[in-house]
């Protein structure tokens, strides 16, 4: 089932994401152009203009992605003890880092940047980068790959950490990593991924019985930029694809029983 999960929520994205959906509007509208239906041309057009009008101008993907973001703190304060630190893939770019024989690095890399500095903080914790291969065409090229290579040569001690590489998306990243590495109750283990994918990791660990605290980094928004206006048809478009893709994974997983609660917050505030 969780192979079906993975291919049916990829194929329906790509499929249904606000890029693609004005795409439709716009071939529609030409298609009814040589159909001779003008007055339904005329509609359709429009409409595209006119949400692609206010996606260029409003930033609406900010409103969106900014709430999760706010759901846990930056920089929290930390235990004196911790046991384990897991990093979510997401950071490496495991097949253009294959095309060119060095790590290419995503818009995330700061993932990387904060377990190489908790690693340094926690010298006695256990260490887990969790990353396999998304793309449902080629499954060749793994992310723990490349970020194994990435870290050793920052000069961290890669024997300290298990990769794991067959992580498709979130939800195995975290099934994985425990049947890995079989936690113990009591435990304090970190979870270190982007601010805005935070709350639904947190749910899908919650969800597997192992707490974690969040450590979020990468984040997009602020608070200022929630009042900004301009023409910015490229990046508004590319931050709404992102938080519509977010806020869907966090309905579906929840409605699919992966986590336990549409906007999920700390274990103990689940129970």
């Amino acid at each position: 089932m969780d192979t079906v999960f993975f291919y049916l929520s990829k194929i329906l994205w790509s499929l249904f994401s606000p890029d693609t959906f004005l795409l439709y509007l716009l071939c529609a509208g030409v298609l009814c152009v040589f159909l001779h239906k003008l007055k339904t041309a005329k509609i359709l057009l429009l409409l595209t203009a006119f949400l692609f009008l206010v996606i260029a101008v409003l930033p609406m993907g900010e409103w969106l992605l900014y709430p999760l973001e706010k759901r846990f703190p930056a920089n929290p304060e930390l235990p004196a003890k911790v046991d384990g630190i897991i990093l979510l893939g997401g950071t490496v770019q495991a097949q253009m880092s294959a095309a060119w024989s060095q790590s290419e690095l995503g818009n995330s890399a700061e993932r990387e940047i904060a377990f190489v500095q908790l690693a340094r903080k926690y010298p006695q914790a256990k260490l887990v980068m969790t990353g396999g291969n998304g793309d449902i065409r080629d499954q060749q090229y793994r992310e723990a790959d490349v970020s194994q290579a990435l870290l050793d040569a920052l000069g961290v001690d890669t024997s300290r950490i298990v990769f794991e590489r067959d992580a498709r998306n979130t939800f195995e990243n975290a099934s994985n990593s425990k049947a890995l590495i079989q936690p113990q109750h009591g435990e304090t283990w970190l979870l270190i991924t982007s601010g805005f994918h935070m709350p639904r990791s947190v749910g899908i660990f919650c969800a597997q019985g192992w707490p974690v605290l969040p450590w979020p980094v990468d984040h997009q928004t602020s608070a200022e930029a929630l009042t900004r206006l301009g023409l910015n048809p490229a990046g508004n478009l590319s931050m709404l694809r992102t938080a519509l893709h977010e806020w869907a994974g966090l309905v579906v997983y929840y409605l699919a029983g992966k986590t336990n609660a549409v906007l999920p917050g700390l274990c103990s505030l689940e129970k």
